[in-house]
C-alpha cells in the first residue's frame, strides 16, 4: 500500500465535497490506453491458432478475467482447447502484453491524468482496482508513478489478489475495506460492463466511460464519453446520483 503524497495531499482523507470519501479507479481502458495491448496479443494468438478474432468477440473480452477471455476467443474461432492449453494460451497472452507494455511510456486515456491529479489534490483516498494480475499492473503503476512523480494510489487491488473477480463486487469491497471507507462514500470509475456491474453490486456510485463496448444506462450509473472535464465537482454529482443516495421516483 502506498501513501506517498501527490500535489499537496494532506495526512487525512477528507471528502471531495459533501460525501466522496474515496475514488476507486479501474486501470485498463479507464486510466490508461492498455486495452490495445490486450487486443494485439489476442489477435496474434488467434492467428497462431489458424483463425481471426472478430471485433465482437474482442469487445466481449474487455474487463473480463483471462479465463473468460480465452473461452470467448476459442468459441469465436470454433476451436477446442484442453484446460492445459487454455492456461497456456492465457499465459502466452500475459507474457506478450508484458513485452508490449515494456516498450515505452503507457499513454493515458483522455482526461485521466488530470482527474487523478485533481482527486489527489482534493484529498480523498484513492485505489486502483484492476482485473489485471500484479506483475502486469506493476508495469502500468511504474509508468504512472514516473509521470506523476509519486504513486497516486493508497491501495492497489489486482486480479490475482481477490477471492472473486469483476463482475463480482469483491474487488471493490476489498479496496474499500483496505481504505477503511464505507462503500456508500465511494465513487468507482470504470469503462467496462463487468466493472460497472461490480461497482454497483458493491453499493458504490459509478462513473462509466465506455470505449470498446457499450454500457447500458443503469440506476446508480453516470455515463460520460470521456474523463475530459471531469473533476471533484463532477464526482460529487456522480455520488449524489449513486445507489446509496438515489431518490425513489426520480
Amino acid at each position: 500500500m502506498s501513501v506517498a503524497p501527490v500535489g499537496g495531499r494532506g495526512a487525512t482523507a477528507p471528502s471531495v465535497g459533501d460525501g466522496v470519501r474515496a475514488v476507486l479507479f479501474d486501470m485498463d481502458g479507464t486510466l490508461v490506453e492498455t486495452e490495445e495491448y490486450w487486443g494485439e496479443a489476442m489477435f496474434e494468438l488467434a492467428a497462431s491458432l489458424g483463425g481471426q478474432m472478430s471485433p465482437e468477440a474482442r469487445a466481449a473480452t474487455v474487463g473480463t478475467s483471462m479465463r473468460r477471455a480465452m473461452q470467448v476467443l476459442h468459441a469465436d474461432l470454433g476451436v477446442h482447447r484442453t484446460e492445459a492449453q487454455l492456461l497456456a494460451d492465457a499465459g502466452w497472452i500475459e507474457d506478450r502484453v508484458a513485452v508490449l507494455m515494456s516498450g515505452g511510456g503507457i499513454p493515458w486515456r483522455p482526461g485521466a491524468r488530470e482527474l487523478l491529479a485533481a482527486v489527489r489534490e482534493a484529498g480523498p483516498a484513492t485505489a486502483l482496482v484492476t482485473t489485471t494480475p500484479r506483475r502486469l499492473a506493476a508495469l502500468v503503476l511504474a509508468s504512472i508513478t514516473a509521470d506523476l512523480g509519486a504513486d497516486p494510489f493508497d491501495v492497489t487491488v489486482c486480479g490475482d489478489e481477490v477471492p472473486a473477480r469483476k463482475p463480482d463486487p469483491a474487488p471493490y469491497l476489498q479496496a474499500a475495506a483496505a481504505l477503511g471507507v464505507d462503500p456508500a462514500g465511494c465513487v468507482v470509475i470504470e469503462d467496462s460492463l463487468v466493472g460497472v456491474t461490480a461497482g454497483l453490486a458493491a453499493g458504490m456510485a459509478v462513473l462509466g466511460v465506455p470505449a470498446l463496448q457499450p454500457v447500458p444506462p443503469t440506476p446508480g450509473l453516470t455515463l460520460r464519453g470521456t474523463l475530459v472535464g471531469v473533476g471533484p465537482a463532477e464526482l460529487d454529482e456522480v455520488l449524489a446520483a449513486g445507489p446509496a443516495r438515489a431518490v425513489p421516483g426520480r
